[in-house]
């Protein structure tokens, strides 16, 4: 193989190597540099980037405004309320996921759902100043309380205990729980708090909770299955127990030692936001997540109704349901009359009527309040089928039971003055609770009461009319009028048109006010209010038709009448069914048609009862003869009068106290 002839000579020993090969390996050693050297700058770049601060430029953004399409107006069905909420949600406390459906089932149980636990106290609270069926969804969370009833009605306090016997061993089977029994210290409720305590030792021995308490492992306090506070109330609550207790001994004592109070004052919704209040740690995990029941026993409305709507949010909040004992409200009236014989024989022992406040079962008064000639029983009470509208909202929205109490409750049959039993309410007729059912009145704050009479007329119309019949009451007219000679008779006849004249106007805007309404009368679907406005309106063209007629034939009268019989000497307007007129004629057709309407469609109630009373009396009148036997005439004399007979006396009368 020959040589490079331009390569210097080899020494001994070395080995020829191709020039080639001479070069990659020089060419490898300088990329190997290179990428070492490289690799180090960027190394050198990385962390001097990371030291260095970096400092953005601001930059500028620009934004172009555009007009947005005008939104489609909402339909009437959507509307929104100007006044602030605090609650937030599907109108519950369940939030939005409380947006389940609401379709009314009617239950015989007044379960209240077991809310969320409560979270542990963070401080003190400030102190709230302060049934017939169930309504039910058809589904429910934890959180959402099932609402309580609006009445059930019992004969007495001992009936209502034995139904709360049933609610509390309802409530036991879930957790331990802790009935609270607020007593009114009113008088009158006297005699019931005495057969109350005769039935507290069968409901705690029909609860096991006797038994209960002697095993080793109920000792512990917070592990009893049944605690018992007792309070009482009038201006101011009262604790008559110390702190809950099992111990049956305890409370029949605490409730002996109630005392009457004085005041006159039940002021039931402080008292019962008071005891929420205090008693809410018994909700904690920390005293055993007890139920906590509230039951009260009181005989009138209360004295601090405009409180209900705080009450209830207490007990809400504390998922604390609240059962009430109490009296039926009368139909469509604010005050009952309660029937007071003296204790003591040694005083008058005739009967004197007490009013006290026991309605309306409504809101606002939902009937007239009308009486025209005859009519005096317009002043006899009607059962409503319901309790007072506020304790009666509080139950129904806590999810607890009003009990309408009352020692005569006999449906079918009228109920006189004597047969009242004493400390009770004259009600001369009751209905059944089956019937009222569908009755049942709007258990909501003012807000969505006002709301309701905004969006229908004829509503509207009832509740205005109501109200001018209250503030207005219709007085009584003549009827008979003894004719002594002409001159006095006309005077007679021009008094009793005086009084028609006065009666004329106010009916008159009665009506006005209930037929402007008459166009959304086909809009109600409640059988509550189709039976008040029928009711309403029926009543007060009757009253209407009889006011013009008696003033015509009043008027008649006047320009001279002889009697048929000589010996007859007055003149007596009575019912007929014949009119003066054929636009009386009319009004009263109308008057019938709508009273007629009540009676068939509403049977069994007292909107029914109501328009039978007013059916029963024609509309109409005529003139029949009578005789009077009136003294003569006694010429002056100087003699001075006799003296009066002294009245025999009896036993002294005193004054009832407050009840």
């Amino acid at each position: 193989m020959a040589g490079n002839p331009t390569a210097p000579p080899l020494a001994d020993g070395d080995v020829d190597i191709p020039r080639a090969t001479r070069f990659i390996r020089g060419d490898s050693a300088a990329w190997a540099t290179s990428l070492l050297v490289h690799a180090a700058a960027l190394t050198a770049m990385t962390v001097a980037s990371l030291a260095i601060p970096i400092v953005q430029a601001p930059v500028d953004l620009a934004l172009e405004s555009f007009e947005l399409p005008e939104p489609a107006p909402l339909s009437d069905e959507f509307a929104s309320s100007d006044v602030a909420s605090s609650e937030i949600g599907a109108m519950g406390t369940g939030g939005v996921s409380g947006a389940l459906a609401s379709g009314v089932d009617f239950s015989e149980q007044s379960i209240v759902m077991e809310q969320a636990d409560l979270l542990a106290d963070t401080g003190n609270r400030v102190a709230v100043e302060l049934g017939t069926e169930i309504s039910q969804g058809p589904q429910f969370l934890s959180t959402v309380s099932v609402q309580g009833a609006g009445s059930v009605g019992s004969s007495g306090a001992e009936g209502a205990i034995d139904r709360l016997t049933h609610e509390i061993l309802t409530s036991l089977e879930q957790r331990p729980t802790m009935v609270v029994w607020m007593f009114d210290q009113s008088g009158s409720l006297r005699e019931e708090r005495e057969r109350v305590i005769k039935r507290f030792q069968r409901i705690y021995e029909e609860l096991g909770v006797i038994d209960a308490a002697d095993n080793p492992a109920f000792r512990r306090h917070k592990d009893k299955p049944l605690l018992t506070a007792v309070v009482g109330f009038g201006a101011e609550p009262t604790m008559l127990t110390k702190e809950p207790t099992d111990r049956m001994e305890e409370i029949k004592q605490a409730i002996k030692r109630i005392s009457d109070d004085e005041t006159g004052q039940e002021n039931v919704f402080r008292a019962v936001g008071m005891v929420a209040e205090k008693f809410r740690t018994y909700r904690s995990a920390k005293n055993g997540k007890r139920h906590v029941m509230i039951v009260v026993f009181t005989d009138e409305a209360g004295d601090d109704i405009p409180l209900v709507d705080d009450t209830v949010s207490v007990c809400r909040k504390y998922a604390m349901p609240v059962y009430v004992v109490g009296r039926p409200a009368p139909f469509g009236r604010d005050t009952a009359y309660v029937k007071y014989i003296d204790p003591d024989p040694k005083f008058d022992q005739r009967p004197q009527w007490v009013p006290v406040s026991l309605g309306p079962e409504s809101l606002m008064p939902e009937a007239l309040k009308l009486r025209f000639a005859d009519q005096g029983n317009d002043d006899e009470l009607l059962d409503s089928g319901f309790g007072p509208y506020a304790l009666t909202r509080l139950c129904y929205e806590t999810g607890g039971l009003y009990f309408t109490s009352h020692p005569n409750r006999v449906v079918g049959r009228h109920i006189s003055g004597d047969e009242t039993k004493n400390l009770s309410a004259h009600i001369a007729m009751f209905f059944d609770a089956d019937a009222m059912r569908r009755y049942q009145p709007d258990y909501v704050p003012a807000q969505e009461y006002a709301r309701l009479l905004q969006t229908n007329r004829a509503r509207s119309a009832l509740i205005q009319a109501a109200q001018m019949s209250w503030t207005s009451p219709m007085e009584n007219v003549r009827l008979r009028f003894p004719k002594r000679d002409e001159a006095e008779l006309a005077q007679a006849l021009s008094l009793a048109q005086r009084s028609a004249a006065i009666l004329q106007p106010k009916l008159d805007a009665i009506c006005q006010t209930l037929l402007a309404g008459e166009p959304d009368r086909a809009k109600l679907e409640e059988p509550r209010w189709q039976a008040g406005y029928d009711l309403a309106l029926g009543r007060a063209l009757a009253v209407k038709t009889r006011t013009d007629g008696y003033n015509v034939l009043l008027a008649e009268a006047k320009q001279g009448k002889a009697f048929k019989d000589d010996r007859n000497n007055t003149w007596v307007l009575r019912p007929d069914k014949a009119f003066a007129n054929t636009s009386l004629e009319k009004l009263a057709g109308k008057a019938e048609e709508y009273l007629t309407r009540v009676t068939k469609d509403h049977p069994g109630t007292p909107w029914a009862a109501m328009a039978e009373r007013e059916l029963s009396t024609p509309l109409g009148w005529r003139w029949d003869e009578a005789f009077t036997p009136l003294p003569p005439i006694e010429p002056p004399s100087n003699n001075p009068p006799r003296p009066p007979r002294p009245e025999p006396q009896g036993p002294p009368r005193r004054d009832p106290p407050p009840l």
